[in-house]
């Protein structure tokens, strides 16, 4: 560690250095980032183009009496580094380490838990109006990226807060637009301009001199005013933020720690609310994420020397195999439509992209538009497919419902990242998805277990006539064989993988082949259990009663919450076939689940091979008092 870096324990620090001190300081606070990650895995790219902008942030302010919002938060590293969480960076998305994004259980300077993007304005001008109803001082700033400054709910924020007036500062970080010499000279100008608060003046004592004069006066003022507008339209570049109610200042260069301090305390003399452009440089400072910023943005460990991955990867992911099916599917069928919400590669998208770009559609950060824009091409004939991760479905719960199901509208949602996901922690986790989604009529809803019944699911979603969705968890598959032309499946029909007699095991998804294991691991101690594969999660095949009736004990493992999931839709048919038998529940308890690796996380819960062994065990044999979190 690197001398300055070493003395820095809290915000108070900075205000001791110099300017010189603190670019030093930038720079070493880069290359601890760079080893960090490189160990650990994060966030690589957001982190190293925030540095200066960060630091300046903190000088300026006195945090945590003065508020900072970070914006979905995965730009937080050096703001953790700065407030007293150095010696704990290198357990950062560890589990029972440091979250990944801001978490006001981990530190008084974390004022709001963020993870979804677009909630930065809203939560910051809650802050402000709260700090106005009680008469307080205190400095209210958040930072959003201009990717989540697309999503809707920032621009509700920003109506709303232009319309009330209130006080508070948000720093829109751009790290994709590059703004030449002239036009940059120019902004600068404009904004020393604007921030001067005599030439403002200078500005109504005009207005008011020529409307003074008789006659002719009024006739003088209409004709400046619109002068004035025109040229503001012409050479503002923040005009949209001006007519929402904000004063614009910028763009401002982001890693100038001299020019950031001065706009910051020029922002602080101004009344209302005020939107600082700030430019940076995504993956500042390590060439390798510097060029290939996407590709930065959400590492595993890698060698520092070249930035290649550490982890080789055995079979395709789950998104992969999402993403060649829809190409072979799109290249059939010219009304296959692919939508995402800024997730291209993420969900695997971007090859239907690159192949198929006048079929496809990337929304940026609006997950609700996403959804209802598939409605509207549903109803035109076409044959959308949404692709989107289980916790970002959430924010279009009501799309769904409302948009697509109750018009029984053919709509494909495919469920990335469904489950434990792991290092992203509690705001990233899919595990709400069977439970909101079981509820809403008109939706058939799948779960894989393995890349090629993915393929024979997708297919399967395609030809209904109706809403479907199919959820699969992030990874890697099995390694299976995939049939890329498959025969889709019959609707509520799920399959046996093993017989047995004392235990009908019903296992969802990503689950069914740890069950499988558990179920051999116990068929050698004498316990003989059936495995079976529902397939559907909603229609439940009518099999499961005939089944569950020869067998003494049924267990249900889902990757889900237990409240309203796999499990719970299991229990009330059983009800409603009038059916008793002892039924065990293996799913997630009614907590947010930490980060931490995906295997660390399951094992956890007791949802791998070895959990399911060890919890059917006690079951069968009556002790459910050991069992963890086992009531069913």
């Amino acid at each position: 560690m690197t001398d300055l870096l070493e003395q820095i324990d809290s915000p108070r620090d900075l205000s001791e250095l110099s300017t010189e001190q603190l670019e030093q300081l930038a720079e070493e606070i880069r290359e601890f980032l760079i080893c960090t990650v490189a160990e650990t895995g994060g966030h690589l790219a957001s982190n190293l183009g925030v540095v200066e902008l960060t630091l300046a942030l903190h000088r300026h302010l006195e945090s945590p009496g003065d508020k900072i919002v970070w914006d979905v938060g995965h730009q937080c590293y050096t703001h953790k580094i700065v407030t007293g969480r150095r010696e704990q960076m290198p357990s950062i998305r560890c589990y029972q380490g440091l979250s990944g994004y801001p978490k006001y259980q981990e530190s008084e300077h974390d004022i709001i838990n963020t993870g979804h993007s677009s909630t930065s304005i809203s939560s910051a001008l809650g802050l402000a109006e709260a700090r106005e109803s009680r008469g307080g001082s205190e400095k209210v700033y958040c930072v959003i990226g201009d990717g989540a400054i697309t999503g809707g709910m920032a621009f509700e924020a920003l109506n709303h807060a232009g319309d009330l007036g209130t006080s508070f500062k948000v720093i829109l970080n751009d790290n994709e637009m590059s703004i030449s010499r002239n036009v940059g000279a120019l902004s600068g100008y404009l904004t020393r301009l604007r921030t001067d608060p005599g030439l403002r003046k200078i500005s109504s004592d005009m207005a008011g001199l020529l409307n003074s004069i008789p006659g002719i006066g009024s006739g003088m003022f209409k004709t400046f005013d619109k002068a004035k507008d025109s040229l503001k339209y012409i050479l503002v570049p923040g005009i949209l933020f001006e007519e929402l109610g904000f004063t614009y200042l910028g763009p401002i260069p982001g890693h100038d720690l001299t020019t950031l301090q001065e706009v910051f305390q020029q922002a602080d003399q101004l009344e209302g609310p005020v939107l600082i452009h700030v430019n940076t440089i995504k993956g500042r400072g390590y060439h390798p994420a510097e060029s290939c910023p996407r590709d930065y943005h959400g590492v595993g460990p890698f060698k520092i020397e070249n930035g290649e991955s550490e982890k080789t990867r055995n079979n395709p992911t789950y998104s992969q195999v999402f993403g060649e099916a829809m190409v072979k599917m799109g290249r059939k069928d010219i009304r296959l439509a692919g939508i995402t919400a800024a997730m291209p590669a993420g969900t695997g998208f971007d090859i239907f992209q690159e192949e198929l770009p006048e079929r496809f559609y990337d929304t940026g950060i609006a997950e609700q538009h996403a959804l209802t824009l598939a409605a509207g091409l549903a109803r035109g004939g076409m044959r959308p497919v949404v692709a989107l991760y289980s916790t970002f479905l959430q924010r279009g719960y009501d799309q769904v419902i409302h948009d697509i199901c109750l018009q029984d509208l053919p709509v494909t949602i495919a469920i990335d990242r469904a489950g434990i996901v792991g290092s992203d922690g509690e705001t990233h986790q899919g595990l709400f998805d069977l439970s909101f989604l079981r509820a809403v009529p008109n939706l058939t809803l799948m779960a894989p277990k393995d890349e090629n019944e993915l393929v024979q699911m997708l297919h399967t979603a395609y030809q209904l006539e109706h809403p479907a969705a199919v959820r699969y968890p992030r990874g890697e598959g099995e390694g299976v064989r995939v049939n890329w032309d498959p025969e889709p499946l019959k609707t509520g029909e799920g399959e046996i993988l093993l017989k047995g007699r004392e235990a009908l095991v019903l296992a969802a998804g990503s689950r069914v082949y740890p069950a499988v294991r558990a179920a051999e691991e116990l068929r050698k101690e004498g316990i003989s259990l059936t495995v079976y594969n529902p397939r559907f999660i909603k229609p439940l095949p009518g099999e499961i009663i005939e089944l569950a009736r020869s067998h003494d004990y049924i267990i249900t493992v889902e990757e889900n919450v237990r409240s309203g999931g796999f499990g719970s839709a299991v229990l009330e048919l059983f009800n409603n076939h009038r059916l008793n038998r002892p039924v065990l529940n293996l799913a997630i308890p009614d907590e947010f689940v930490p980060h931490g690796g995906q295997d660390k996380m399951r094992s956890h819960y007791g949802l791998d091979s070895r959990g399911i062994k060890a919890s059917i065990q006690k079951f069968i044999r009556g002790d459910l008092s050991e069992v963890p979190e086992a009531d069913g």
